[in-house]
């Protein structure tokens, strides 16, 4: 199947085409600053390049930086409103109380706690009050507000009350685009409750986000199907992505680790991925980005979802260079590298700059760094190369040497050895691996339940049904699934036999079924 793949970082944009495994086309161009028309670019200038091969792409798939950037950059977010079922429980901490103070002004809708919720063991904590739901919903439409996330105490383990409450919430404003916090955090009411509140604030700009991605590929003359790609390494058909913007927070860095993967032929194995403005580091296990199982700060804002664990560091392509007192980071010139930099005929000096007076790549001109300190230099570097050797070593959790991938425009920048890595592996197309990343991506499907009664070989096959069913609705081939996780988690708060187990199966995506 040929798929193209684009992924959209803070300086480049990258494209690809690739037929089966094996790359066919790919490009590199400066991301624009309005993101869309760059991936129009880039779009246009792979089926340029790629030619007939153009002819018969089944798939877009589209990595995209708009919504981290639209919250750590304050723009483009709209309005939402909490309605917290907890009561009379958690009235201390309201809704947004550990928001930075300018983005909370920038959010908040409005707050409405209301009476019930679940205690730990799944009892109901008092009767919900649907009275008040329905009060909350006609004061939020009165409001001029039409986003809206409910949580509720203990909801991933039972999501009665905040379904509940949506269907009155629907009924009083059925204008309303409600985010439920059980279909994205996990236990933790206040860092699920703002990924819900942060995704409710969202899902106006992922509409216009998604339909220019559309508008994009039909203006491409492409006949096909178009995915949005997300922070597992996985895909969902441009519809879904409308719901639930926040699961593409960290598509980038994942592509890049998936393509890397992919390029090298190791799935297991340590990734640096070097881009314009940052150094991303994160551990491959199986293919897929390990996950992260703690606090995940974006913007300021705790939350606690589906995210890979990564460590980001101040140093990329674009990363500026300062001569007294000398200082590498934390400021990167971004896309207008091709502006700024010394060799492409800036008066910045950047980490490219830097690799481009020291021999390891050939690029713009090398003439106009020519008159750099070579002391400077090699500080510079030794600098560069101690930030990513220990950052290499703080996400390793094994003592033993594990290789490194190198991938993203800026892979010149890492150092040869490493304490700890075995070998660091160059790849071609090492560049683009973003872009690979996001062309191989594969439809996911989760499911996280309680189940009473069961023995755990019974559980985890029931898991397992649930997980494969929705994948199959998200548009992945049935043939093509296979599982990638297990958890199970003996509950003994419980009455009876119970045990909560989650397991996540990927698949090819079924062109014929996406819609």
């Amino acid at each position: 199947m040929r798929r193209i793949g684009i992924d959209v970082g803070g300086t480049n944009t990258d494209a690809v085409l690739i037929d089966g495994n094996k790359v066919v086309a790919a490009v590199k161009t400066f991301t624009t600053e309005d993101v869309t028309s760059g991936v129009r670019a880039a779009l246009k200038e792979i089926v340029t390049q790629a030619g007939d091969a153009a002819r018969i792409v089944e798939a877009v798939m589209i990595g995209t930086t708009h919504y981290t950037n639209a919250v750590v950059q304050r723009r483009n977010l709209g309005r939402a409103a909490a309605i917290r079922i907890s009561l009379p429980a958690s009235a201390s901490l309201l809704p947004f109380c550990d928001w930075p103070s300018d983005l909370a002004a920038e959010v908040n809708g409005g707050v409405h706690m209301v009476h019930g919720g679940h205690e730990y063991d799944g009892r109901p904590l008092v009767p919900m009050n649907g009275r008040e739901i329905a009060q909350a919903a006609r004061s939020i439409r009165q409001n001029g507000v039409d986003a809206i996330a409910i949580s509720a105490t203990f909801s991933p383990l039972t999501s009665e009350c905040e379904q509940q409450a949506a269907d009155i919430v629907r009924n009083e404003h059925p204008d309303a685009r409600i985010t439920l916090s059980s279909k994205l955090g996990r236990i933790g009411l206040l860092e699920r409750e703002n990924v819900a509140l942060m995704n409710a604030s969202l899902v106006g700009l992922a509409d216009e986000i998604t339909q220019s991605f559309v508008d994009a590929v039909a203006e491409s003359g492409l006949k096909a199907k178009l995915f949005i790609t997300q922070n597992d390494g996985t895909v969902v058909v441009a519809e879904e992505a409308r719901d639930y913007p926040v699961y593409s927070f960290a598509s980038g860095p994942t592509n890049s680790m998936r393509g890397a993967a992919l390029l090298a032929g190791i799935d297991d194995a340590m990734v640096c991925d070097v881009g314009g403005t940052t150094a991303d580091i994160g551990c491959l296990i199986q293919g897929f980005p390990r996950e992260a199982n703690n606090v995940v700060e974006v913007g300021g804002v705790r939350t606690l979802f589906r995210m890979p664990d990564l460590l980001s560091i101040a140093i990329g392509g674009g990363t500026i260079v300062q001569r007294e007192p000398h200082k590498v980071g934390p400021v990167s010139v971004g896309y207008r590298l091709a502006d700024e930099a010394m060799v492409f005929g800036g008066s910045t000096v950047t980490c490219t700059d830097i690799a481009v007076a020291a021999g390891l790549i050939d690029l713009g001109d090398r003439a106009r760094v020519a008159g750099l300190d070579r002391h400077f230099i090699d500080s510079t570097l030794t600098t560069i190369y101690g930030e990513i050797a220990d950052s290499v070593d703080r996400m390793k959790t094994d003592a033993e040497p594990v290789p490194l991938l190198a991938v993203g425009g800026g892979a010149m920048l890492i150092p040869d050895t490493i304490p700890g890595i075995s070998e660091v592996v160059h790849v071609e197309h090492e560049a683009v691996a973003n872009a690979v990343g996001a062309a191989i991506a594969q439809i996911s499907g989760e499911t996280d339940k309680i189940y009473r009664d069961m023995s755990r070989e019974d559980a985890i096959e029931a898991a397992k049904a649930g997980a494969i069913e929705s994948a199959v609705r998200s548009g992945a081939d049935r043939e093509t699934i296979k599982v990638i996780e297990v958890e199970d988690l003996p509950l003994s708060y419980l009455p009876g036999h119970a045990i909560r187990t989650r397991v996540r199966v990927v698949g090819e995506a079924s062109i014929g079924n996406a819609s």
